[in-house]
């Protein structure tokens, strides 16, 4: 199957009554836009990475489809502006999904089988350690327990998800490899006739410290030829939206003003932000 012989519909901004645009990336960023069934991918063709990504999902649709691993390009784009199997290959890097394999895969048969299809494209993955552990676990389960949360109010969520692109992040085989992954659920609830949005931030931090840091202090060391950057064990952290601002530069105004989260407490003079972040071990301390 081909991205090019259909029209996919993409990310649904009134997916809720309460309409909720897709991540803005900062005025002047050179963006693709690409439309997938369900979901959408913001792709920065100069990271050849996606900046953000956005999926609707419907609890009460979801359908089970035969996984496939059926990695691919997106034909509608250059070769150029993304990372395909060159940077996969003879390491222990995974191409990492960044929209869920499952949470598109909803609707009618063939509908949820184009769906799992369009999830194996490249401009939906993005290199990730290898070795899974708890926290990577946790992690791939967030929609599910946000899911399982809403299914009382119309079992709908949407969910927001990229990686961390900066600067500082090291280079290999042409790519800078990112060293930490955001992610946003929404969701509404509707009393007395009125509906509210609801939001919930995440980090994953892959950089291979394993002490609490400063996301903005993290310099991976050079990379000899060949090498892929050193990626340490997950850690999973709840964090306000507004940190999420900090560390991407999208416009998530509606998402923030919506955050479930406890307010932050300020920033005393010579802390980091990860003083307001609560490390997640397992879904009991995560605020919704």
């Amino acid at each position: 199957m081909d991205a090019a012989l259909f029209s996919p519909a993409g990310y649904d901004a009134d997916f809720f009554e309460i309409p909720l645009a897709l991540p803005a990336p900062p005025v002047g960023t050179l963006i693709r836009e690409l439309l997938y069934t369900h979901f959408t991918v913001l792709l920065d063709p100069a990271r050849r990475l996606a900046i953000a990504t956005g999926v609707n999902i419907d609890g009460d649709y979801l359908v089970t489809v035969d996984r496939g691993d059926d990695w691919h390009l997106d034909s509608r784009i250059p070769l150029y502006e993304q990372t395909g199997e060159g940077v996969y290959a003879r390491n222990d890097l995974d191409r990492g999904h960044l929209v869920r394999r499952q949470d598109p895969v909803w609707g009618d048969i063939t509908t949820a089988r184009r769906a799992n299809y369009d999830t194996f494209a490249y401009t939906n993955a993005a290199p990730q350690a290898a070795d899974f552990n708890q926290s990577k676990q946790l992690w791939l389960g967030l929609e599910d327990h946000v899911l399982t949360y809403a299914r009382t109010n119309g079992n709908r969520i949407s969910v927001f998800t990229a990686p961390v692109l900066s600067a500082e992040d090291s280079t290999y085989r042409g790519v800078k490899i990112p060293q930490a992954f955001w992610k946003i659920a929404a969701w509404t609830t509707t009393a007395e006739g009125s509906t509210v949005l609801h939001a919930a931030g995440f980090v994953l931090d892959q950089s291979p410290q394993l002490k609490d840091i400063d996301l903005d202090t993290v310099r991976a060391p050079a990379l000899m030829y060949g090498t892929p950057p050193p990626l340490g064990p997950y850690r999973t952290y709840q964090v306000p939206i507004v940190d999420i601002v900090d560390l991407t530069g999208l416009n998530l105004a509606a998402l923030s003003e919506a955050d479930v989260y406890a307010p932050a407490p300020a920033i005393r003079e010579g802390t980091g932000r990860r003083t307001r972040w609560v490390e997640l071990i397992d879904t009991a301390r995560i605020q919704l």
